[in-house]
């Protein structure tokens, strides 16, 4: 609902906007779309803005407006349920996780690096052929 803590207290044509723009972005990028389309289906003038909005603010090209939002701050950081042995049992397996997610993606880093070299090593190879074969056709075409 309306959470009067994040909005201004004021009321009318300026809050109405933001309540409906938190309101599209929380339920995502579908329902922005759905808002064009039935801005368009009703009142064709809207779906236009609507539309315009969305390539203006880049609503229309990032993943999700309301998904950035909820992970650029960490929740489970931050709050604690007041039950220590849980906090630190969560604490300990988003450590382990974050480990692990680093340890993956610098597995995945060497593994591209070792098929970039595997290429590389290809065409050095198959250049060096090229040029062997070259260097031949030459040195026969030269008596």
């Amino acid at each position: 609902m309306y959470d009067t803590s994040t909005h201004s207290p004021h009321c009318g044509i300026t809050s109405w906007p933001r309540r409906a723009e938190s309101w599209l972005d929380d339920r995502g990028k579908p329902a922005w779309i759905a808002a064009m389309v039935l801005g368009f289906i009703f009142v064709w003038p809207v779906g236009l803005a609507i539309l315009a909005y969305m390539i203006w603010s880049k609503r229309m090209f990032n993943r999700s407006a309301c998904r950035s939002r909820r992970h650029s701050h960490a929740p489970w950081k931050t709050n604690y349920s007041g039950n220590s042995a849980f906090d630190a049992y969560r604490d300990e397996t988003i450590r382990r996780l974050e480990d692990e997610q680093g340890a993956f993606e610098a597995f995945l880093k060497r593994l591209r690096d070792a098929k970039d070299k595997q290429e590389f090593d290809a065409f050095m190879d198959e250049r060096a052929k090229s040029n062997s074969a070259d260097d031949t056709a030459k040195d026969v075409s030269a008596y």
